[in-house]
């Protein structure tokens, strides 16, 4: 029996996120927080749509009001996808302990916005029609979508500059079992 052949190495066990700082820590339940209940809020606009469509209510479905229930139906689905987006982002925060507190805050603070801007703009938007088009609640839209993509920007950043660690080289179990 060879005993001078090395053991094979071991692989390393998987990345945890590192340990967050008390501050983040209440970013990220603030962020979750609103995430949830913001989901809440907009699954149960979703379920009012649903009952308004199916007791055939005229001021939501008739052709005249076509407007209104797009832009209804758009509050619904944006602000459903933007609480998702606050929950990830509440949950991407363990990930980046280091970043800094003032960026991270910015961009909590523009995904919150964007989160109440821009399903809120579709709502008043449908909520006053004049001749068929959206109400000035529809004007929320640009400043909303600017915060968004900042806010997404922001966390794109911070994960491009944060060192992830480096995954196990190939080659090494390759050359740990030539000497078998």
């Amino acid at each position: 029996m060879n005993t001078s052949a090395k053991p094979t190495a071991e692989p390393p066990p998987p990345s945890k996120p590192p340990k967050p700082r008390p501050d983040v820590e209440t970013v990220a339940r603030k962020q979750l927080r609103f995430g949830w209940w913001s989901l809440l809020v907009f699954l149960t606009l979703g379920f009012i749509l649903e009952v308004l469509h199916a007791f055939k209510v005229r001021a939501y479905l008739d052709v005249s009001n076509s407007t209104r229930r797009l832009m209804w139906t758009l509050a619904h689905a944006h602000g459903t996808l933007l609480a998702l987006v606050n929950i990830a982002f509440g949950l991407t925060l363990q990930w980046l302990p280091g970043w800094e507190p003032r960026l991270r805050d910015f961009a909590s603070t523009c995904l919150i916005a964007a989160t109440l801007l821009i399903p809120g703009g579709f709502f008043l938007g449908g909520a006053y029609i004049h001749a068929g088009d959206p109400g000035i609640g529809i004007f929320l839209l640009p400043l909303g979508a600017l915060l968004l993509f900042l806010g997404v920007l922001f966390t794109a950043r911070a994960f491009a500059r944060r060192k992830l660690p480096s995954a196990p080289s190939p080659t090494a179990g390759a050359k740990s079992s030539k000497g078998k």
